[in-house]
């Protein structure tokens, strides 16, 4: 029978357990990077979208403040008055739409909002790659 030398350049279990555990911190930390770069260009995409609907609202306000005011108009008619009554109500008008228009911008940025899909197909596949299976 013959016997296998242990040479110098042989490493020992305890280097192999030392390397692992340093190779398994660098890939969650890599993994907790991957991660945060994603959240980000979501959340970014988020707030953009709450941005829009809060302005949404807000010009939806202005509008009904104004179809208040030409309501009154057109109730006070004093002949001459009706290029007046238009006039407040193409603003309203102008208003209703332009925040029709905000509300959907706003609806497409928040459907951008999505998880950290590559942080999280990678992260399943440690486990596999711990016990060996590629």
């Amino acid at each position: 029978m013959a016997q296998h030398q242990v040479q110098d350049s042989d490493p020992t279990i305890g280097r192999l357990v030392h390397d692992a555990s340093r190779d398994i911190s660098t890939l969650v930390q890599k993994e907790i990077q991957l991660a945060k770069s994603e959240l980000k260009v979501s959340v970014k995409a988020g707030g953009t979208g709450l941005g829009l609907f809060a302005g949404a609202a807000f010009l939806l306000v202005l509008a009904i403040i104004m179809l208040s005011v030409a309501f009154a108009y057109f109730i006070n008619w004093n002949g001459d008055g009706l290029a007046l009554q238009w006039a407040f109500t193409i603003v309203f008008v102008f208003y209703v739409l332009l925040a029709a228009l905000l509300g959907y911008i706003g609806v497409r940025k928040v459907k951008q909002v999505r998880a950290p899909e590559r942080a999280i197909e990678q992260g399943r596949e440690i486990p596999n790659a711990l016990k060996g299976k590629a």
